[in-house]
């Protein structure tokens, strides 16, 4: 069974979209501003590519994992420990035949979301079967589209779509890629608060996308 404070962990942290926009909102600033009183970084977003701070991924990193990718400066990596079998890891930490297996937050770079990365057991899956899948799983996902892509030298699928925030009763966009790796697939997934904030942290999204490399 996951252990009582990882399962608080992954719910303080919002696996799930409302718990997850409950938090955001607790925290979201007033006047431009997020939290800890640094300047916003939603304005120019389009364009812009994101500084590097390190790895994540690799030996020895926050969250071992079959891919290594570029991390943005400041957004702090943290492995994610799910238990499939027990029911609350299925529904929090389980989505589309893949598992949540580390977390990288935004807010100490001045952002509110996660890149959240999920990893399937080894399969002939190719990354659009992997991807569908996902958002099977995804309630209310909706203007859903595929894309055939590179992930660093890796063949890849992305998808676009918009879920629709319980707490803002609004639709917010959210991202995906995957790739095959010999250890079984692997999801790259950027949600955030609204959609603002979503287009905030594209940069560190596809800087991740990018660098991705095996090992």
């Amino acid at each position: 069974m996951v252990a009582a404070a990882l399962l608080a962990t992954l719910v303080l942290a919002g696996c799930s979209s409302a718990s997850q926009d409950a938090g955001a909102v607790a925290e979201k600033p007033t006047g431009g501003k997020p939290a800890g009183g640094k300047p916003s970084q939603k304005a120019g977003t389009a364009g812009r590519t994101a500084a590097e701070g390190g790895t994540v991924g690799g030996s020895g990193s926050a969250c071992p994992l079959p891919v290594t990718f570029d991390l943005a400066a400041s957004w702090k990596p943290k492995a994610v420990d799910v238990d499939p079998d027990s029911e609350l890891g299925a529904a929090l930490g389980v989505q589309g035949q893949v598992t949540m297996v580390c977390e990288i937050d935004a807010k100490p770079a001045g952002n509110i979301g996660y890149l959240r990365v999920w990893q399937g057991k080894k399969s002939d899956r190719s990354p659009r079967q992997v991807l569908e899948a996902f958002i099977a799983d995804e309630d209310g996902a909706g203007k859903v589209t595929y894309t055939e892509t590179r992930a660093g030298d890796l063949a890849a699928a992305e998808v676009g779509y918009t879920v629709r925030s319980k707490l803002l009763d609004e639709l917010k966009k959210e991202r995906a890629f995957a790739v095959a790796t010999p250890d079984g697939p692997v999801v790259i997934h950027l949600g955030g608060m609204d959609s603002e904030e979503h287009e905030a942290m594209l940069p560190a999204y596809e800087l991740a996308r990018k660098s991705l490399r095996l090992g």
